[in-house]
């Protein structure tokens, strides 16, 4: 799933792309991606017509550009969405869902998997109220590194679920929290509760800089499905240290790197580098 990095990349390809445009029309040729619209597939098409976008916004994983009305068009990739700009004329992607006219160009919706989705937030153009819950992500200037650190530390879950609760923190996704836990050689189920205050700050430091060169990079791609909005891949994956390299000796000790099952996902981590927490023993009864 597109992490930070690459839905920064697409927001920020819109922004120089689309803003400033009008919508001409609206083509909804699959309902699934806009399931979430109350409208229905006409409604969604009808309250787009005719709007200009002001802006591209992001927070955490989802998009938003808002409106000349103080609506917004709000989007999330999903598994395999993709935001494209296109020239009138240009072929149609297979997995085309929804084509927005913006007169000598178009902005496409495509979406393999159909995770994704967009929806008109009404009055949402400067924080959508479906996302209000999500936190902001470590980019944000508005970002509170004590609070985080504190709210780390009352936890009892493993750092790595932490990374991932978009509700603490958002737009880390499993490879970056994967890479920013190996430079920072913590490994991801030690609890919030038994760090430190400055082993969550590194991680967290860690998480900046691993992101901030991703995004450098355009983003990681591992096959077709992320791209920015003109269609090009991203190249982080070939600087990852972690993710994804089962079997592969550690950069940085020369240990093989381990997989495990998490969350239905997976969790790469070098066993030397990053030990696993030690189990604390319960005493028994009596």
């Amino acid at each position: 799933m597109p992490e930070l990095p690459e839905v920064e990349t697409v927001r920020d390809g819109l922004q120089r792309h689309v803003v400033g445009r009008t919508i001409a029309a609206v083509t909804v040729l699959h309902p699934r991606p806009v399931r979430r619209d109350h409208r229905g597939p006409a409604g969604f098409a009808g309250a787009l017509t005719g709007r200009r976008f002001e802006g591209a916004r992001r927070r955490g994983k989802y998009l938003w550009l808002p409106l000349d009305n103080g609506d917004a068009l709000l989007g999330h990739l999903g598994m395999s969405g993709q935001l494209l700009v296109r020239e009138r004329g240009h072929p149609d992607e297979r997995h085309l869902r929804v084509r927005f006219d913006l007169g000598d160009r178009e902005l496409r919706f495509v979406d393999q998997r159909m995770f994704g989705g967009l929806a008109v937030s009404e009055g949402g153009a400067d924080l959508p109220p479906e996302i209000a819950h999500i936190a902001r992500d470590p980019f944000d200037p508005e970002f509170d590194d004590d609070l985080f650190v504190a709210k780390v530390r009352a936890r009892t879950a493993g750092i790595k679920r932490l990374l991932l609760t978009q509700t603490l923190i958002s737009g880390v996704g499993n490879i970056y929290a994967d890479e920013a836990l190996w430079r920072a050689r913590v490994h991801g189920d030690r609890p919030g509760e038994r760090l430190r205050p400055v082993d969550v700050r590194r991680v967290l430091g860690e998480a900046r800089a691993v992101m901030g060169a991703a995004l450098v990079e355009g983003g990681t791609s591992f096959d077709a499905l992320y791209v920015n909005v003109n269609g090009e891949s991203g190249y982080f994956d070939r600087s990852l240290h972690a993710y994804g390299r089962e079997g592969e000796a550690c950069d940085r000790c020369g240990t093989p790197i381990r997989r495990v099952e998490f969350m239905n996902r997976s969790s790469f981590f070098c066993p030397r580098c990053q030990p696993a927490p030690r189990v604390r023993k319960v005493p028994l009864p009596g």
